[in-house]
């Protein structure tokens, strides 16, 4: 498909894909600090910050597969690597939840890849060891030490060809400089009622005036 497989000893560049590193689930409310006697203390991260001391802690982590979004110079030179994870396709795209037909899934990877920003579709390769449709989601990244990830290349699964890359390259930069904003804001009011309908999470602006939501 759109993936090649380069040495181990091949440079780790922009489009390589890991599997197995790890991705860390923390939580603000419930941090949990290991004190120098070993013992453990769930503390909130506001107070740890206010005292401006480094602490150790103990974080959940799981093994995932991830691809590298530092471009090529970085991935030589900077201190850390930044990778996004990759998840299977229908758990990124609510949209496929139920789809089964080509014809479906056809305009789903052509027509919503361009409308949706967040995702990089990853089709099946067995070669890469994705059995199903997997996706890049750029709102889940990882940072993990580029020297330690260099001895970790033997879980390189593969690499994104030069086009596929290409490609990958600009949704990267569309996704990060992309303008967040309510696709509704200038509808008139029959408009926005319509719109309601369809989205009723969707609040209406102040000048959106007489519309009836529920």
């Amino acid at each position: 498909m759109i993936y090649e497989f380069p040495s181990q000893e091949a440079a780790i560049r922009q489009g390589d894909i890991f599997v197995g590193l790890p991705r860390l689930d923390i939580s603000l409310r419930r941090f949990v600090v290991l004190s120098e006697d070993d013992s453990i203390r769930m503390r909130l991260w506001s107070e740890v910050a206010e005292e401006g001391q480094r602490v150790t802690a103990a974080v959940a982590a799981s093994p995932v597969a991830a691809v590298v979004i530092s471009q090529d110079c970085d991935a030589l030179h900077v201190p850390d690597i930044t990778l996004c994870e990759i998840r299977p396709f229908r758990d990124v795209e609510r949209k496929s939840k139920d789809t089964t037909e080509p014809t479906s899934w056809m305009k789903i990877i052509t027509q919503h890849a361009r409308i949706n920003q967040k995702w990089f579709y990853l089709p099946p390769d067995q070669g890469v060891g994705f059995t199903t449709k997997m996706a890049v989601d750029f709102t889940v990244t990882l940072r993990v030490p580029r020297v330690e990830l260099e001895e970790l290349r033997h879980l390189r699964a593969g690499r994104l060809n030069d086009y596929a890359e290409a490609h990958f390259r600009e949704r990267i930069a569309e996704f990060f400089r992309r303008f967040p904003y309510d696709e509704w804001y200038a509808l008139d009011a029959a408009e926005m009622q319509a719109y309601a309908k369809a989205h009723p999470t969707a609040q209406p602006y102040p000048w959106q005036a007489g519309v009836q939501h529920s």
